[in-house]
């Protein structure tokens, strides 16, 4: 198969997908092996930013996914609405740092590190499609474990979590989704503010 016709098929595989597709089964579709399958997505990425295309691929851990560039991100929105702003108070990002860091994590681990319960914070993670569940640990009561997706990777902006700055050179209050995640002028949205909220309750409810 010739490059370019690889190229074009790799493209229309990504676009039609709109979500990351796994190499392997990249692979499979052009008939050849991972890593000149590698080669070729990369041939093909580096095309995209060398030219300034309206799109770009991003590499997540052993995904590829198609999408639009940030640069154009004020021209988009002109022509659809905005997302939900996907904010997170700072007691989620905690969680999120956590699970980043440790994964694969149980609840209880997580807990025992915050002291205080995280079944709300968790549940909106996973709802938000931050982390989610990668197995059980085989012990008594096979405990849920949880990890990050490649929705994390992606608006973190980063290719795997070992691009993960070491975690003592990073304060708690720096642990932030880069760009995507936006915090109002306060550091609450409405959601967030409700996070807080449940936070000062589990803390009191801890105290007592």
């Amino acid at each position: 198969m010739e490059l370019k016709q690889a190229e074009s098929i790799i493209e229309s595989v990504l676009f039609a997908a709109g979500e990351p597709v796994d190499v392997e089964r990249l692979s499979d579709i052009l008939d050849i092996d991972t890593k000149s399958t590698r080669a070729v997505v990369t041939a093909l990425a580096d095309k995209y930013d060398r030219e300034m295309r309206g799109l770009r691929i991003i590499r997540l851990e052993d995904s590829y996914q198609m999408c639009t560039r940030r640069e154009y991100s004020d021209y988009i929105s002109k022509l659809v609405e905005p997302r939900r702003s996907l904010s997170l108070s700072n007691a989620a990002m905690e969680v999120l740092a956590i699970v980043a860091y440790k994964q694969p994590v149980t609840r209880a681990v997580i807990e025992q590190i915050r002291g205080v319960s995280c079944d709300t914070l968790v549940n909106k993670l996973l709802e938000k499609n931050f982390i989610e569940e990668v197995g059980r640990l085989d012990t008594p009561g096979r405990p849920m474990l949880f990890g990050t997706t490649d929705e994390f990777l992606r608006c973190f902006g980063i290719e795997s979590v070992m691009e993960l700055p070491e975690f003592d050179e990073r304060s708690q209050d720096a642990v932030a989704l880069e760009d995507s995640i936006d915090f109002s002028e306060n550091g609450e949205t409405e959601d967030s503010a409700a996070d807080t909220a449940e936070e000062n309750a589990e803390n009191q409810a801890a105290a007592d």
